[in-house]
């Protein structure tokens, strides 16, 4: 396995990253401790696994933006009145809740949200990347720590 890790584990790392912020139920989580615990360099990982799970946040976001008025007629089926104070709440308290975007199970549909009730990129982005950097960062220094132990 270690081989495979030198040789596939950042290609592997940013596409299972990537997966698993899009709808499909996966976890990247386990890799970048494989990873750290291989000796592979923390910051390349955390990195890269950022970035992944930042592009299939990304892609999310862009169902939404771009799928929107389907997913609020028929999925969500919200009338106008609904569909104006749900937008103006978010636009008020709910685009800092993109910074939960890691969580499983709710973090995916907060980034299709974004999208159906445009919040804006710059906006959707620094939220997104922070609380995504902040888990990878924090995974990689405890498994530093326990490592280290």
């Amino acid at each position: 396995m270690h081989e495979w890790l030198v040789n596939y584990g950042f290609y592997s790392l940013f596409l299972l990253s990537f997966l698993a912020a899009t709808v499909i139920p996966l976890g990247s989580e386990w890799l970048l401790v494989a990873m750290l615990l291989s000796r592979s360099e923390p910051l390349a990982a955390v990195a890269v696994a950022t970035a992944g799970n930042f592009l299939g946040a990304l892609t999310t976001y862009w169902i939404g933006l771009h799928g929107g008025d389907f997913l609020k007629q028929r999925v969500l089926r919200l009338d106008q009145k609904s569909t104006l104070k749900a937008e103006r709440f978010y636009a008020r308290f709910g685009s800092y809740s993109l910074l939960l975007s890691f969580l499983p199970i709710v973090g995916d549909p907060l980034c299709l949200i974004g999208g159906v009730l445009r919040v804006r990129f710059i906006r959707f982005s620094l939220l997104v990347v922070s609380g995504k950097l902040a888990r990878y960062a924090a995974v990689a220094w405890l498994t530093l720590q326990g490592a280290a132990l």
